[in-house]
């Protein structure tokens, strides 16, 4: 057994679970990357030691400075359990209706919450966070929206390990975008190491990519108010749109046919992964990411259909 000396060791390197128990065509294989595993519990811990990592070395903050973001909570989670290490205060703007467990994740890791009203979503929470910077000496805003750190870490992280683990044999990529970094940065290196690759986006009812909208949904930590700078339409050859209803349901599935307790970001990313198996040919791996885990959302009653 390895001996570390730091939580944030853990970080990456987590599972690549074939999924056996869901119905899928004789031949077809779906994965799915359990980022769940993270010390702090989801995809976002390495992003948050990134961030940390680059905003020190390039001098955007100087020791016993202050890390501000806009983050729906796991971002937060991350940064936070990073800028314990470096001896970095933490301040998170948070919309009012996120999950109250990654909120006090949050604080219990020693980061300070301020809330943005609901109806301003996260530009509001963004709006505040720039605000802030201004405001507090020695503190930077990382801005994962805006910050090309964000597709960087997954491209130099997620997409080698899922590469490895499969050999190379990856012909479909499922994922949802919430901040999008995660999406663009595994599809760019997929599709760099085989332009065949299929790369599928996910989103909820009330993200804009099809064209629509932006409205309240409960399906969190995904959804898009804006697009990035960093997301670029090639990066992408078919977006799904799953309701809250389906998300909620494959939430309640994977726990029942797999074991798996998902969030419901992982919900609609099974979903549409499932919807793409449907009309695969034998032979073909499916390759999908669980951002994180069903513990954070029991207060937005996960596996009862969701608040």
């Amino acid at each position: 057994m390895t001996v570390i000396t730091d939580i944030t060791e853990l970080i990456g390197n987590t599972p690549l679970l074939r999924l056996k128990n869901f119905d899928v065509p004789e031949g077809v294989a779906v994965y799915a990357k359990l980022e769940m595993m993270n010390p702090g519990g989801s995809i976002k811990d390495r992003l948050g030691d990134m961030l940390i990592r680059d905003a020190l070395d390039s001098g955007k903050v100087k020791p016993g400075g202050v890390i501000i973001e806009a983050t729906a909570g796991n971002t937060g989670i991350g940064l936070a359990l990073s800028a314990r290490k470096y001896g970095l205060k933490a301040i998170f703007c948070v919309p009012e209706h996120f999950s109250r467990e990654k909120q006090q994740i949050m604080q219990a890791l020693g980061a300070s919450i301020i809330h943005t009203p609901r109806q301003d979503g996260m530009q509001g929470a963004i709006q505040k966070a720039i605000q802030l910077e201004t405001e507090i000496e020695n503190s930077y805003c990382v801005l994962q929206f805006k910050n090309q750190v964000n597709p960087s870490t997954y491209y130099k992280t997620l997409g080698p390990e899922m590469w490895e683990a499969l050999d190379g044999n990856i012909h479909t990529f499922v994922a949802g975008a919430g901040s999008g970094g995660t999406f663009a940065g595994t599809a760019s290196f997929l599709k760099e190491k085989n332009p065949a690759v299929k790369t599928v986006i996910v989103e909820p009812e009330g993200s804009i990519l099809n064209g629509g909208e932006p409205h309240a949904h409960k399906t969190e930590g995904i959804g898009m108010e804006f697009i990035p700078d960093y997301m670029d339409k090639s990066h992408f050859d078919e977006i799904y749109t799953v309701t809250d209803e389906n998300a909620f349901r494959l939430v309640k599935e994977a726990a029942e046919k797999e074991g798996l307790l998902i969030g419901s970001s992982s919900g609609a990313a099974l979903y549409a992964a499932l919807e793409e198996a449907k009309k695969a040919s034998a032979g073909t791996n499916i390759v999908t990411v669980f951002p994180d885990s069903s513990d954070r959302y029991i207060s937005k009653q996960i596996y009862e259909g969701g608040i």
